[in-house]
């Protein structure tokens, strides 16, 4: 639905994704406002210390390039090839760029959203009626000092993400029992164990859940551990592995070599490349308690194929779960979105993302700004929570999101601020 200026456009979440949307915004003329309840790109400075599998190049955005450069005159940007951290993409990138003229001054830094409705209609009005669009959203907002007030906002872009939302650790999907208990204690990110979290792992033994690149990441860097810090041992359990390879897929002649190495290395301690790491594949947690005075847990386990190999109830000193992440839906609960049963995603765009069948994220390409639309006009999900529990998302796909929008709320099929920059740079 198309929104002239000068509207005001809501953005949630001053992530990576969403710094770029409110340039895109501002270059346009729309007045933005930018609600983080944190910092900058807080979820990325979680996981700073991992190396991106993916170059610099296609981590930033030509119109962001040119906005930095604009802003200080001998800006040098990483180059395109170059593998970063997550915190070294923050500090020469995503942070610079948040505190760009166009940027800085629309940030709501410190400020949480607790809701987001329209200011008169209830979810159940005018059901898939583009009438809804003509009346402002209503959010609810906390700020630092914990006052509440409400705000309005003709368009809203959640980019919020996922990484704050981890799956459970438990069988199915679900809470193991005792998990809701011994949360507060149970690793869900991926831990700095060669850094800060050092003296957390090293010595201890450490049990892992995941079948994906968090999880073997974190195994990966507990083995190099090990080999530094005697009595340093991994309990690592997977899904059932229909892979000869081993739990982590391994992609022919894969383009991000990081990411082949990261994989071929896990694999390789899945099948007894280090005796320190143990795998138990088709392995699940059904039961863990935390004890406060050993500073231990107490974890049953169930296995898929009922191997008595295994002893079902064993004692750890740290958990870490890598299970993967999904979307916080619970913010928009009044509005009206179609969201896929299997993913949590928007419909449309989970749909068509069931339709790509190749394991490799770089194959993915964006399926148009239809594909963005809800039922309810002008609310768009953004970034990787626009994939739901998919991990397949991509930055460039963010960007190429962001300019897809912009043709529907600018109702300019051609508009390209992306294409238009390269003659700023």
């Amino acid at each position: 639905m198309a929104v002239d200026t000068p509207a005001r456009i809501a953005i949630l979440g001053a992530g990576p994704i969403g710094i770029e949307a409110a340039l895109y915004a501002r270059y346009l003329g729309y007045d933005v406002d930018v609600y983080e309840q944190g910092q900058p790109a807080a979820n990325v400075r979680r996981w700073g210390h991992v190396r991106m599998f993916s170059p610099f190049g296609m981590n930033r955005s030509v119109l962001g390039l040119a906005a930095l450069k604009a802003q200080e005159d001998g800006y040098q940007p990483p180059a395109d090839d170059a593998l970063l951290t997550g915190a070294e993409w923050v500090e020469r990138y995503v942070d610079p760029l948040a505190n760009t003229d166009l940027v800085s001054d629309c940030l709501r830094l410190q400020t949480t959203v607790l809701a987001v409705g329209k200011t008169w209609l209830h979810k159940i009005d005018l059901p898939g009626s583009e009438d809804r669009g003509d009346e402002l959203f209503r959010l609810i907002v906390r700020d630092a000092a914990g006052q509440e007030r409400a705000e309005s906002a003709d368009v809203v872009i959640d980019a919020t993400g996922v990484y704050s939302n981890p799956n459970w650790l438990g069988q199915g999907g679900l809470p193991a029992l005792g998990e809701l208990a011994a949360q507060p204690h149970i690793e869900y990110g991926v831990p700095d164990v060669l850094g800060a979290a050092r003296s957390q792992y090293a010595g201890k033994r450490t049990l892992v859940a995941g079948s994906g690149y968090s999880a073997a990441t974190t195994v990966v860097a507990l083995a190099q551990l090990g080999a530094e810090e005697k009595n340093t041992a991994v309990v690592w359990i997977t899904r059932p592995s229909r892979s000869a390879n081993g739990p982590i897929p391994l992609i022919p002649e894969d383009r991000l070599p990081e990411r082949q190495r990261v994989a071929e290395s896990a694999n390789h301690l899945a099948f007894g490349g280090n005796p320190q790491v143990q795998r138990l594949a088709g392995a699940g947690v059904s039961e863990i308690h935390y004890n406060r005075d050993a500073k231990q847990f107490q974890v049953r386990l169930d296995f898929y194929d009922d191997d008595p190999e295994y002893a079902p109830e064993q004692t750890f000193d740290c958990v870490i779960s890598n299970g993967g992440y999904r979307p916080d839906n619970r913010l928009y609960a009044e509005l009206q979105v179609h969201e896929c049963y299997a993913s949590g995603g928007p419909m449309k765009l989970a749909a068509t993302l069931l339709g790509q069948t190749s394991v490799d994220c770089l194959d993915a390409a964006s399926p148009g700004p239809q594909a963005l639309r809800n039922p309810e006009p002008n609310f768009y999900i953004l970034g990787a929570k626009s994939y739901g529990r998919n991990s397949r998302f991509l930055y460039q796909i963010g960007l190429e999101q962001i300019r897809e929008l912009f043709t529907m709320i600018g109702d300019r099929e051609g508009l390209n601020l992306y294409e238009s920059a390269k003659n700023l740079l």
